[in-house]
């Protein structure tokens, strides 16, 4: 029916059958977080299974390094289980009779490792997720946002090469849910895993996400960047569905930034940089070096100032202004972009002047 045609509903009214899944097909690159994101029913929570044969598919293949996971027989599952993938659950999953360190520890005692490697291997994990000094403690003394911390902990234990995170946060409350996004970053940063993560939160997925899927009915509908999807969605669900994102969450410098109108040499002449600037009616001029470094910004004030002194523009440049970098996110640029005099300068790591982004700018890509 649905190969004909037919939808879900359709299909399940005539046949009692759900369609959990139809023609799915996506891959995840290693080292990235891939986020599929939808509604509840779509069928986002059933990929995720897929991937560690709590769910087999009726037709098609998971497959990790080559290796069919749906094919797999149990003893080369429970290895697979074991060390190349880990689940991390939405309500945390933990033995609450154990203590913080014997949670995270289990994957390790499970395969057989000596007591004293395994803590000291675990005490590492629960340094990096913020819980020094808690890792004696009963699972029962710990808020929800300490007990996922122990859950992602427990699931890097075995040293995975992929995390599967199955809306991991959504029975946090806000701040505390925040507050493990940015912890999940930065394990990301230092650890560099594979993450296949489920949400139905769309500034999540943004945020998180360096590649993202959005799912409807058991079907995928689009793939792409977080900055993909929100200026070119594929279809009027899809636009409906991220139109509610915090953009500023989501753009970034280099969607925003243009290039300098007004950009004079270091050792122009005072009268020039004038010229410069009445030219484009101006009122500051970006200053670069030979190389186009950045050297500071001068105002028209500056540059009369120094004509009327006979002195070098360089005495009246302002070697401090407000700059930033082309993949800082809006959200983090609006403060600066608040309390800088000019344009805010985009720079890379070297120095190099890249463009600039108006206070006129972020605020129009957000409308």
């Amino acid at each position: 029916m649905m190969e004909n045609g037919a939808d879900k509903f359709t299909t399940h009214r005539k046949t009692g059958a759900t369609v959990a899944l139809w023609d799915v097909s996506f891959k995840v690159r290693e080292g990235e977080i891939f986020v599929i994101i939808g509604l509840s029913g779509s069928g986002k929570s059933t990929i995720i299974r897929c991937f560690n044969k709590l769910v087999k598919p009726t037709s098609g293949h998971p497959i990790c390094d080559g290796r069919k996971i749906d094919e797999m027989e149990s003893r080369e599952l429970i290895e697979f289980r074991r060390n190349t993938i880990s689940m991390v659950f939405q309500h945390f999953g933990l033995f609450t009779h154990r203590s913080v360190i014997d949670n995270v520890t289990y994957g390790l005692e499970i395969r057989g490792m000596p007591k004293a490697e395994r803590e000291e291997r675990a005490m590492g994990l629960i340094r990096m997720v913020g819980l020094e000094g808690w890792e004696r403690k009963s699972i029962s003394n710990l808020s929800g946002g300490m007990k996922q911390r122990v859950g992602i902990a427990r699931a890097l234990a075995n040293d995975p090469k992929v995390l599967l995170m199955d809306e991991p946060f959504s029975a946090l409350d806000p701040l505390v849910r925040r507050d493990m996004q940015f912890e999940l970053l930065s394990i990301q940063r230092k650890l560099g895993k594979t993450i296949l993560f489920i949400t139905h939160d769309i500034n999540e997925a943004f945020k998180l996400g360096d590649t993202i899927a959005i799912m409807r009915d058991g079907k995928i509908l689009q793939i792409d960047t977080p900055e993909g999807i929100s200026t070119n969605p594929v279809d009027e669900y899809t636009r409906q569905f991220v139109e509610g994102a915090d953009k500023a969450k989501v753009f970034s410098a280099r969607n925003v930034m243009h290039a300098p109108a007004c950009l004079i040499r270091e050792w122009e002449d005072p009268t020039n940089a004038i010229r410069e600037m009445r030219k484009g009616e101006f009122s500051s001029a970006y200053v670069v070096d030979g190389m186009m470094r950045l050297k500071g910004v001068l105002s028209i004030d500056g540059a009369l100032k120094a004509r009327g002194g006979r002195l070098p523009i360089s005495d009246y440049i302002d070697r401090n202004p407000v700059t930033t970098r082309e993949d800082v996110l809006l959200s983090d640029i609006m403060p600066l972009a608040a309390e800088s005099r000019y344009p805010i300068a985009v720079i890379d790591e070297a120095g190099t002047l890249k463009g600039i982004v108006s206070k006129a700018a972020v605020i129009a890509s957000l409308i």
